[in-house]
């Protein structure tokens, strides 16, 4: 059996956006969430791409995501907004809110939205991509599941919290930050277990307190929230700069759950059976603002170009930039995708428990 299996884009995303529409969610809804997952495939981050259509499944299942939820905006200003995903998808609510902020920055400069009641969204670098298409500066970020440990903690407390910054160049590629605040994130947790791999010591701890190695066992504490769990960026210590990390997650907490007035921190995904309120935050900023486009565009390249020339540490022949090999890798995957044979085997397995053929 071969571990890859090579599927046409046009297929899968017909595939999924069928899933979803038995599931109750509108065409349009289907298609926006199905383009976030196969653009993470798309872009070399299988973590967060078709492999979680199972966890989206059961949550429309369970009934504690919303398939045909419709977001509703709480308060709106010049500049800002504040909307409830109405415990949807987070795809849906999140691509429709960055879309009303990219317009409000375009005619007001610059313009910021905070989302409660929502779930999952996916990766962060989708919605702060899409600033990129209007020459704006995009920001992205979310909260998530108590799954990381505070500096001297043992018990999990704040998500992985994604941040995502994506401003555009001129003649090079875009500059796209998207990265957990968390050492990793769970769902490369997920990959290592698919895989049968160990995980380095420096991304996790058992319900001891003590590093592990063992993808498995950190998946199953965290599900059953029975201690330990995932290090902030830097890992456990402050001489490593897990303060740093730390930090930054609990400013994500702040912008998504505290300022949208939803759950924040370990009241995220509160009570089993309940909705999740994973809240986001979106920003849009127009660099006319500032300074003409065309020269931030020239000092992008020019800044760039400087740290891509500088010299290189030995034995390594270039210096990569922000979103550089994720862009390199939609290169490759216009077409085709390659998905992880355990992860076909599920979606097949969905196809067939929710009355679809799979067409691979």
């Amino acid at each position: 059996m071969e571990e890859y299996q090579k599927i046409r884009i046009d297929v899968l995303k017909g595939f999924v956006v069928d899933v979803f529409k038995k599931l109750g969610m509108s065409e349009e809804d289907a298609e926006i969430t199905a383009d976030v997952l196969i653009a993470s495939d798309r872009r070399g981050i299988s973590s967060h791409g078709v492999a979680r259509l199972g966890r989206y499944v059961k949550g429309i299942k369970n009934g504690v995501m919303k398939p045909k939820a419709e977001m509703r905006i709480e308060k709106e200003t010049a500049n800002t907004l504040l909307v409830s995903g109405e415990d949807g998808l987070g795809q849906p609510v999140s691509y429709k809110t960055m879309k009303l902020v990219i317009e409000k920055a375009k005619k007001n400069n610059v313009a910021f939205a905070a989302v409660h009641n929502s779930n999952h969204f996916g990766i962060a670098g989708y919605y702060s991509m899409m600033a990129l298409k209007e020459d704006l500066i995009g920001i992205s970020t979310t909260n998530s599941a108590p799954l990381v440990l505070p500096i001297f903690g043992k018990t999990m407390m704040i998500g992985t919290n994604p941040i995502s910054i994506a401003a555009p160049a001129g003649q090079e590629r875009p500059f796209v930050a998207d990265m957990a605040t968390s050492t990793v994130p769970r769902g490369k947790l997920e990959v290592y277990a698919r895989k049968e791999k160990k995980i380095p010591l420096v991304w996790a701890t058992d319900e001891t307190g003590k590093p592990t190695d063992d993808p498995d066992k950190v998946l199953k504490n965290l599900l059953e929230r029975a201690g330990g769990g995932l290090l902030p960026l830097g890992g456990s210590e402050e001489e490593t700069g897990g303060h740093k990390g730390y930090g930054f997650g609990m400013i994500v907490e702040i912008l998504t759950g505290v300022l949208s007035g939803g759950a924040f921190g370990p009241f995220v995904y509160g009570k089993k059976g309940e909705p999740a309120n994973v809240c986001h935050f979106f920003g849009a900023i127009n660099i006319d603002a500032f300074i003409p486009k065309d020269m931030f565009k020239e000092n992008m390249d020019k800044l760039i170009r400087t740290i891509k020339a500088s010299e290189k540490t030995e034995g390594k022949t270039r210096i990569y930039i922000h979103g550089e090999k994720e862009f390199e890798q939609e290169d490759i995957h216009q077409e085709v995708v390659d998905i992880y044979y355990k992860v076909v085997e599920t979606m097949q397995d969905i196809g067939k428990e929710i009355g679809i053929e799979p067409p691979f």
